[in-house]
């Protein structure tokens, strides 16, 4: 724990990836990331927390339960003779600072990287060790999958307290290379319904969300971790694909019904199936989770191509370098015979940018002071 030996004031940096679910409770990490330093002092008078350059409410529910998780964790080692355990830290507060490099609250999973970073970061600044899976699901459930790189599954467990559900990794970001990602960024703005709430509202009105737990989700879990050990890309496109119209199927069935999607959504959605049927093989997927934004699934060989596929029926306003972002990605040229295939009408500013990505790691210790995104008086560098 480096530690600012002036204002004895202890501060650890982490990040945390990204999970995009191809079924739900079965997720594959990404590159896209939180990062959180969490200070720690004995001059500190109240827990702050800064999410994205602004100060938030310390006192939410969710934030208090990982914050008290942690801390009685740390007090129970200390308890338990184990010498690494700072006795005093344990009563100092702690100032934390958090930011994603995607849209928050679009539907990025941005609650479940944020929580697991926070988790994580919180547990290397009070000596806290083990599964920290289970803690991490009391901020946001999916967090649990993002304590864990490349593909992860999210094991429900049968015990009433909840302990026996942990995240499990399937394969590590390695294990499939010529995976990649692209995310269309259809809109960047705060989605109107929660992932919670919604999901709360799904299981109190939906019938179609029970059938989907009890009867679809385990055959569909066992089909997935084996397409992903195989590496059988047209299985796993298919059933990625499936399952994401399935969960907004849920949505509709829910009353009120929840609508994710909009017009530029499903416009991705024919645009990903035109494109498949011209080559007669499932060369690209996609998966919505609670937000507009489209993942796509391909394989390296294909991004070169879909990308311009993006581009030629989503023209951007202007041809900037930012509307693609991430990984480096050359322009190609499309064929006539593509571009009437397809035969859409070009949506101009439909999508606001791509993300170009793969898949990550799990959560990591940044080792370079410089990254820390406090000031050595425990405020965001930004406002020091």
């Amino acid at each position: 724990m480096p530690e600012d030996s002036g204002k004895k004031l202890t501060m650890v940096t982490c990040s945390a990836p990204v999970n995009i679910a191809v079924i739900k409770y079965c997720e594959y990490c990404i590159f896209l990331k939180t990062t959180t330093t969490v200070a720690c002092s004995r001059s500190f008078q109240e827990d702050r927390i800064w999410l994205n350059g602004k100060e938030e409410d310390i006192t939410q529910p969710r934030l208090q339960s990982c914050l008290r998780e942690i801390r009685r964790l740390a007090r129970k080692r200390r308890s338990d003779g184990e010498a690494d355990v700072d006795a005093a830290g344990l009563s100092h507060k702690v100032h934390i600072c958090s930011v994603n490099n995607f849209p928050t609250a679009a539907g990025l999973a941005s609650s479940a990287a944020g929580y697991a970073c926070l988790v994580y970061t919180l547990s290397r600044v009070m000596g806290v060790e083990g599964e920290l899976s289970v803690v991490s699901r009391q901020g946001s459930g999916s967090a649990c999958r993002s304590m864990y790189g490349g593909f992860v599954q999210w094991i429900m467990g049968q015990q009433g307290d909840g302990k026996d559900s942990l995240a499990q990794q399937v394969e590590p970001e390695t294990h499939w290379p010529e995976l990649r990602v692209l995310v269309l960024v259809v809109s960047a703005e705060r989605k109107p319904v929660g992932s919670t709430s919604g999901m709360q509202t799904s299981v109190e009105t939906s019938i179609l969300l029970k059938h989907r737990a009890d009867s679809v989700v385990p055959a569909r879990m066992k089909e997935m971790i084996e397409a992903v050990h195989k590496r059988d890309f047209t299985a796993f496109a298919e059933l990625t694909m499936k399952d994401s119209n399935q969960f907004h199927a849920t949505c509709l069935d829910t009353y009120p019904p929840i609508f994710y999607l909009n017009d530029v959504s499903r416009r991705v959605i024919n645009l990903v199936h035109r494109y498949n049927r011209h080559y007669r093989e499932t060369k690209v997927a996609y998966t919505f989770d609670a937000g507009p934004n489209a993942v796509i699934y391909t394989l390296q060989q294909n991004v070169e191509e879909f990308v311009q596929v993006v581009k030629h029926f989503f023209p951007p306003e202007t041809n900037g370098g930012q509307f693609l972002k991430g990984l480096p990605v050359a322009p190609t040229t499309l064929s006539e015979e593509l571009k009437q295939a397809i035969g859409m009408e070009p949506m101009v500013k439909g999508i606001c940018y791509i993300i170009s990505t793969k898949a990550g790691p799990g959560p990591r210790v940044v080792e370079d002071p410089s990254e820390h995104l406090l000031g050595s008086d425990g405020l965001p560098k930004e406002s020091a």
